[in-house]
């Protein structure tokens, strides 16, 4: 076939597969173009997700009619005066959005300037567009896409589910309403109310966090810290949270170079060094970052969909920025969670205190602090019939988790299935837990410490692995009260998509609202855990996973998260049964070396070893 040149419709289609992926693209570019129209209130209608109908209104300065013939061409842009690439102070500037739309779409776009005498509107479908027609619209734009991808079909096949695309277009309209406070935002989905973020008064600073709490959470502005650096051409402003204050994944740090939100593996790595020294490094603080730079200094035009941007000196930015978070960290260094947080805590830990003096007997009536099983009636009995002592210095008897003398030790083991030397492993027998944390075992020639709740994750996690395996239902426990957890609907999406394979480990949810999943069984394994913190992490994890992993590996890291909240905490006091149980449980367990995230989970001292400390 001879060389040609490809028809127009053609043309625009391909740009479109650039351009326009899904419906939040066409978002967008629609709201970024009211942005640089000057508007101060923008409002967008979605139906079926975007797919059926986008409008977006603005009272921005609005087009002529001649804009308007003009405006649906490609490359036709007024934000590049100079014709100069590298001095762009607009959002868009290529000129391609709403030609690409239009190709992909049936496109209306009714528009009227503060001095014309009627608005006009103008109509696309599938590249054929009609002469202007005069029409009757207030001050300002009104967008209408309808039937998106129509023309191209194909692409509809890659579209998700309608409250998928939703949540995503919920995204993109949060991150820029975060770069824009003076401007009022409204969304409305399916007749809905999703979104109302009025104007923001007051200065920069102040605005900018009143608007980051209305879309990150009233918990990031009461503890976040405000950031401020300036060198040579660049400006880096925003705020960043306490070290306290962290999420499973990097999906709540925002980045804005010149107020275009982008992604940038440069940026987000220098975010991560800088808290290198104060957060896990699982965990990720959350952040809304703005860099001002000089256009010449930055390359925008790298992407179609400007999601990406190329920094003429990589050093001088990641340098300012781990910087000036360091600094901010130094500074806040004695700060931790505000009052209002703690206080929470300390009603559920009064709750829970009520709850355990009225159904849960106790020794410390006994002068013992531990906590026994209401199943043991026969060591009740013993210990009540023992004479009661008396600490002689109550200040160190608080000093350790669990005292145990001789007499105990024997009726302890005694009551834990009548151990013998055949059952006892490699760990030993368990001798005392301190600090609420680790257990002291001891064995023929060495002492052995465990770290109670690394060793009962790995635990949990090849439990679940082995059912998953084997195909077998894992045993799960129906909530007496289930358990509403609200979250983001991109989060409550993932969740209620994966909940099929949630069943298999013994976690039943489903829907319940725009914003929420009600939890009605948990895996047996997991006892008396923080159901709703469960769902939340597995829900912004699951964002981090994306397409690189199979099936069988994300059910592994689902395994991992569920048996990370299934263990036995630290801080938890455990009877002598539980420590031995947990010790022989280790014994019986592949892996048990390590905890799911490769920590150790026991450190084995040999006598000679600790002979040669004391120098024996």
């Amino acid at each position: 076939m001879p060389i040609r040149i490809l028809p127009s419709n053609l043309v625009n289609q391909i740009a479109a597969g650039e351009v326009i992926e899904r419906p939040s693209s066409v978002i967008k570019e629609l709201v970024e173009n009211s942005i640089d129209a000057g508007a101060t209130s923008i409002e967008v209608v979605l139906v079926d997700g975007g797919k059926s109908l986008i409008t977006v209104t603005d009272n921005g300065k609005g087009m002529s009619p001649e804009e308007l013939s003009l405006a649906v061409e490609r490359h036709a842009t007024s934000k590049l005066p100079d014709d100069n690439l590298f001095n762009i102070n607009y959002l868009g500037f290529r000129g391609e959005a709403l030609p690409s739309i239009a190709s992909v779409a049936r496109l209306v776009i009714t528009s009227r300037t503060k001095d014309g005498d009627n608005a006009w509107k103008i109509e696309v479908s599938g590249g054929e567009k009609s002469p202007p027609e005069p029409t009757a619209y207030p001050l300002g734009t009104r967008i209408e896409v309808r039937d998106l991808f129509y023309a191209t079909p194909a692409r509809l096949k890659f579209l998700k589910s309608s409250q998928s695309e939703s949540a995503q277009c919920v995204d993109m309209m949060n991150r820029i309403a975060m770069a824009n406070p003076s401007v009022s935002f409204y969304l409305t989905i399916d007749g809905r109310k999703k979104l109302a973020l009025n104007s923001c008064q007051g200065e920069l600073f102040g605005a900018r966090l009143q608007r980051l709490s209305e879309i990150m959470g009233r918990e990031f502005g009461e503890n976040s810290l405000p950031i401020d650096a300036q060198r040579e051409n660049l400006r880096i402003s925003g705020f960043v949270s306490l070290p306290t204050l962290n999420k499973a994944n990097s999906l709540s740090q925002y980045l804005f170079v010149n107020n275009r939100p982008v992604r940038d593996k440069l940026l987000l790595g220098a975010i991560k060094g800088a808290y290198q020294d104060v957060l896990a490094s699982n965990r990720y603080p959350l952040c809304a970052l703005f860099f001002d730079i000089d256009p010449a200094y930055v390359d925008v035009n790298v992407h179609p969909t400007k999601a990406e941007v190329r920094f003429y000196d990589n050093t001088l930015v990641r340098g300012l920025l781990v910087s000036a978070i360091r600094y901010a960290l130094d500074n806040g260094a004695n700060r931790s969670l505000e009052a209002s947080n703690i206080a929470e805590i300390f009603v559920k830990n009064q709750t829970n205190e009520v709850a355990n003096k009225t159904e849960t007997l106790t020794l410390r009536e006994m002068g013992v602090s531990e906590p026994i099983s209401p199943n043991h009636s026969q060591l009740y009995q013993r210990a009540y019939s023992a004479p009661k002592r008396q600490a002689v210095l109550p200040e160190l008897e608080r000093a350790y988790s669990v005292k145990i003398d001789e007499k105990q030790s024997v009726a302890s083991i005694n009551d834990y299935e009548n151990l013998t030397a055949d059952k006892v492993g490699y760990l030993g027998l368990a001798k005392a837990q301190f600090h609420d944390t680790y257990i002291i075992a001891q064995n023929e020639d060495s002492i052995v410490l465990v770290d109670q709740h690394a060793a009962h994750e790995r635990i949990v996690m090849e439990k679940l692995k082995q059912s998953l395996m084997n195909e077998q239902r894992i045993a799960t426990q129906i909530l007496l009260i289930p358990e509403v957890v609200e979250m983001a609907m991109s989060d409550k999406v993932r969740v209620v998509e994966a909940s099929e394979n949630l069943k298999k480990l013994g976690l039943v949810l489903e829907e319940f609202g725009p914003s929420a999943v009600v939890v009605r069984e948990i895996p047996a394994l997991l006892g008396d855990c923080d159901v709703k913190k469960l769902v939340q992490d597995l829900a912004e994890e699951m964002a981090e996973w994306g397409k690189e992993y199979s099936l069988s590996e994300k059910l592994h890291l689902i395994c991992a998260t569920i048996a990370c909240h299934g263990s036995v905490r630290a801080g938890r006091k455990l009877t002598i049964e539980e420590m031995n149980h947990l010790l022989r449980e280790m014994e019986h367990t592949e892996h048990s070396g390590q905890c799911n995230h490769g920590r150790p989970t026991y450190v084995e001292l040999k006598l000679n070893q600790v002979a040669k400390l004391f120098e024996r």
